[in-house]
């Protein structure tokens, strides 16, 4: 039932408002005269592309701003102990999940009584129709949990490698003329605009070094640690017997920093996936950002191409600088994120890629 809202056709139809979306955040962060965290913007980036473009809800600003708040307080004690007491994590987290879920009914209720001016069909549209095809009319229930998977999923970890892509686009500014080098050969960017009807499914798939940078971003700071398995049948590794039934956990992060078909490990090396080298192809379980066999995520497609859309609005249409002396500390839980959230002062351009001076900026003519 879920498969289908990742199928090519599906992304196809949600690449336009995902560009909105990211257009839309890249305009408030470059008006925004203070720099931004923004592992913090970044969660609300993917918050808001969950609920606008998968789900198709038309909650207003200030209205998805509490709904923020409310999933920020939920996602921080999905972890919690379960010991169900006044002031608990757990009590927390609980509570704001029945706040969610009643947030999430009635949005679900009006969009299901208010079909018109619709112009794609969302990921919600497709659940529904999918479950229908299948037999299975989803429940009320079934669907406020559904939503909340979605955006369970499209939010901390795509926010993690949106902040790691931001990141590296920084320490590496080689990487970042090169994407733009590429989207000038494609015919994508002109005279420091993205042409218009440019940007395209298969347009964007063409684009082997963004591939390379978006792969290399995902093998070096994978957003999260591993995934858990259950022993189908007994099997020995390394001398060692595992027993049917167990649960075992893979990590992926140790097999991106042991497996023997990466070269200098440490380094950010788009490169290494480029035609010439390829080491991602060298055997099947070295390269696993979004785990494996039958069980690999879902969404790794529309997380893919979320990243690539940041990725060429950022090299496109953004100017950006680091607001601190040196780049912060990453931490590893829950998901991979720089501690102090990665502080980034973003410069608005106009159509001939220059900055838009405000204030006494532009009263004086300074360079900013």
């Amino acid at each position: 039932v879920f498969s289908k809202i990742f199928s090519h056709e599906a992304l196809e139809s949600y690449l336009p408002k995902i560009q909105l979306v990211i257009k839309d955040t890249l305009r408030a962060w470059s008006s925004n005269p203070e720099p931004i965290n923004v592992y913090h913007e970044a969660q609300k980036l993917t918050f808001r592309m969950a609920i606008r473009v998968l789900l198709g809800f038309r909650i207003p600003d200030e209205e998805l701003g509490r709904l923020f708040e409310v999933y920020q307080q939920f996602v921080e004690n999905v972890f919690s102990l379960p010991v169900d007491l006044p002031f608990s994590g757990y009590r927390r987290g609980i509570r704001a999940r029945e706040t969610l879920q009643k947030g999430l009914e009635k949005a679900i209720q009006e969009k299901l009584q208010n079909t018109q001016g619709k112009d794609y069909a969302d990921a919600l549209d497709i659940l529904i129709e999918s479950g229908k095809e299948h037999g299975k009319e989803l429940t009320m229930q079934e669907l406020k949990d559904g939503t909340l998977e979605l955006i369970f999923a499209a939010y901390a970890t795509t926010a993690s490698a949106s902040t790691s892509l931001i990141m590296q686009l920084l320490k590496h500014p080689r990487v970042l003329e090169k994407l733009r080098e590429e989207l000038r050969s494609k015919g994508i960017l002109h005279n420091g605009c993205i042409c218009e009807g440019s940007l395209r499914l298969d347009n964007i798939s063409s684009l082997h070094y963004l591939d390379c940078v978006i792969k290399e971003v995902l093998r070096l700071f994978t957003p999260i640690s591993g995934g858990y398995r259950t022993v189908l049948q007994t099997f020995e590794l390394d001398g060692f017997q595992i027993p049917k039934g167990w649960s075992v956990m893979y990590s992926i992060r140790d097999t991106h920093d042991t497996a023997p078909v990466f070269k200098d490990v440490d380094a950010f090396d788009p490169d290494r996936f480029g035609q010439g080298r390829s080491e991602d192809k060298d055997g099947r379980f070295h390269y696993l950002p979004f785990g494996g066999g039958v069980r690999t995520c879902l969404g790794k497609h529309l997380a893919k191409l979320f990243l690539k859309a940041l990725a060429i609005e950022l090299a496109s249409t953004s100017r950006f600088e680091l607001a601190t002396r040196t780049f912060p500390k990453i931490t590893l839980v829950p998901v991979v994120h720089p501690v102090d959230g990665l502080k980034v002062k973003f410069f608005g351009l106009d159509s001939n890629q220059n900055e838009i001076l405000t204030g006494t900026d532009a009263m004086l003519g300074a360079t900013v």
